[in-house]
């Protein structure tokens, strides 16, 4: 099927009125202003399967929104959007990381880790607590658990409740970044 006008394409055309019925069609257009596009086609996808997605609303909106300082709940997001190479995540992300105090640079050492110098340079750029954060986050995404050694660094940053909050956020957009692949969901932004 045929995506947006720049030939992307999709595996679930993008929701309207009827497919997605007045609520959710409202929170598609309230996302596409939020984030500036004519579509937000996750929620004009995800939609379609309307409480479902009330409750995915609910719950992703309270692990972006949680106890976990924003810095650092945007960090974890921008390193799964990475390793997923999830396009959109990262296309959301970036944005409203820099608005929560990653600038550039320090993104680009967050999408270079572990590859960075050990001394002076990008690394300098990230706290002991980002360092520890990018080291839990590549383990639970990629070997699907935490080493002892890199929860015992990341628990001297984040209290019990962090920590429970910290596995929720990395796999939920861990999951995310897998239904946007595979449902092949377009971009809001084209290129």
């Amino acid at each position: 099927m045929s995506g947006p006008s720049d030939g992307q394409v999709t595996r679930i055309p993008s929701g309207r009125l009827r497919q997605l019925g007045p609520v959710n069609w409202v929170l598609a257009k309230l996302g596409a202003r939020a984030v500036r596009a004519p579509e937000m086609h996750l929620f004009t996808t995800l939609g379609h399967r309307q409480s479902l997605f009330w409750a995915w609303l609910v719950y992703g909106g309270r692990v972006l929104r949680g106890r976990l300082p924003r810095i650092d709940t945007e960090l974890v997001i921008l390193r799964v959007g990475h390793l997923r190479s999830c396009e959109y995540e990262l296309q959301h992300h970036r944005r409203m990381a820099r608005a929560a105090g990653l600038d550039a640079q320090t993104q680009a050492t967050i999408f270079a880790w572990p590859d960075v110098p050990e001394t002076g340079g990008p690394r300098r750029v990230l706290s002991a607590r980002q360092q520890a954060l990018l080291n839990a986050t590549d383990e639970l995404i990629t070997q699907r658990s935490i080493t002892t050694d890199t929860w015992q660094q990341l628990a001297t940053h984040l209290n019990r409740h962090r920590l429970i909050e910290f596995c929720m956020l990395a796999t939920h957009y861990d999951g995310l970044a897998a239904t946007i692949t595979a449902l092949e969901i377009p971009l809001d932004h084209p290129r």
